[in-house]
């Protein structure tokens, strides 16, 4: 899937309710944060290294990614910046079907 063509910046978000987002923010302060092509990171593996490993490298093989969809979160605990090979590996992810 390639990126959007906009400014939007790659990000990682989490929220209160344990959700782990991937996707591309105009911006990220106050209470809601809107995000364009996100993906939701429902498992990785130990050798990601957490979910700042998520934003480090990316999902890895092992790894299951939801679908892309515009989302907007609320109750976000963190925002973190994602590097350029992450983002290529969040785009590269097969969306994970069960």
């Amino acid at each position: 899937m390639p990126a959007p063509k906009t400014k939007d910046r790659p990000v990682l978000v989490t929220t209160e309710f344990r959700g782990v987002f991937f996707g591309y923010a105009k911006d990220t302060k106050g209470d809601v944060i809107t995000l364009r092509a996100a993906r939701n990171c429902i498992y990785w593996t130990s050798k990601v290294g957490g979910f700042l490993g998520l934003a480090e490298k990316g999902p890895d093989s092992g790894s299951r990614i939801g679908a892309p969809a515009d989302v907007e979160l609320r109750k976000v605990t963190a925002v973190a910046e994602v590097s350029k090979g992450a983002e290529a590996a969040w785009l590269a992810a097969p969306v994970y079907r069960g």
